[in-house]
């Protein structure tokens, strides 16, 4: 018995370890990957501690193999966007102006009380406030409200109010993302324009950089403080 409770102590320290190494992300919040490895884990822990038979050695092992794994996953995810995209998938939109995006909505496999279910979740009732609905890559479902139907709302105060853009990721974490390039009507060539007004001397210096339709603006470098600003690269 000395023996079992001596092993739970050291697998349970273990496995304490490896989560501490993971991170702090709760589960709803975790990628895919991130979440088999987790599960994976829990299982791989429960055998050493109810097989006496089993060394510890044996169960320890295979835990630390997963937090390298898990870190080795990670960083290819931060270096490389096709990779990223192949293990985590990518965020998409399954409510846009023009209502709920049917092929988008199937190709996840949501039904329509999925999504109501979602906006339920986000605090909005009806597909009428929302102006952009986004299924993120872990599982989650962000929300964009249209203008008089946002927090403090305009609507009620009835504010003249103009409708919310999606913001375009063009730059993150030094990458630049040619696939977004065409959606804001943006060359490389604007975009290196656009970073070099704002303090960057090249791609690789900006930590993110969004753009709307509108031009409103934001930019981080690697290092120093993100702000707002309006650029006159984006037509409307």
């Amino acid at each position: 018995m000395l023996t079992i409770i001596i092993r739970s102590i050291i697998i349970y320290l273990i496995v304490l370890l490896v989560f501490r190494l993971m991170g702090k992300r709760q589960l709803g919040q975790m990628q895919p990957f991130e979440l088999v490895l987790t599960l994976i884990i829990a299982d791989l822990a429960t055998i050493p501690m109810a097989e006496v038979s089993v060394p510890v050695l044996h169960g320890i092992i295979p835990l630390l193999t997963l937090v390298v794994l898990h870190f080795l996953l990670t960083l290819l995810t931060r270096t490389s966007t096709w990779f990223s995209k192949v293990v985590s998938g990518k965020p998409v939109i399954i409510i846009n102006p023009k209502g709920i995006d049917y092929k988008a909505m199937k190709n996840l496999n949501l039904s329509t009380d999925d999504i109501f279910g979602a906006l339920r979740e986000c605090g909005y009732f009806s597909i009428d406030q929302v102006q952009y609905a986004i299924m993120e890559t872990n599982g989650k479902v962000s929300i964009m409200p249209k203008a008089d139907s946002a927090p403090a709302t305009n609507g009620d105060l009835k504010l003249k109010v103009e409708d919310s853009f999606l913001p375009i990721t063009l730059i993150s974490e030094g990458k630049l993302m040619d696939e977004n390039l065409s959606l804001a009507k943006l060359d490389k060539m604007a975009v290196e324009k656009i970073i070099k007004d704002n303090g960057a001397k090249s791609i690789k210096d900006v930590l993110l950089l969004t753009v709307d339709k509108m031009g409103a603006s934001y930019i981080q470098l690697m290092q120093g403080e993100g702000k707002s600003f309006q650029t006159k690269e984006v037509s409307a």
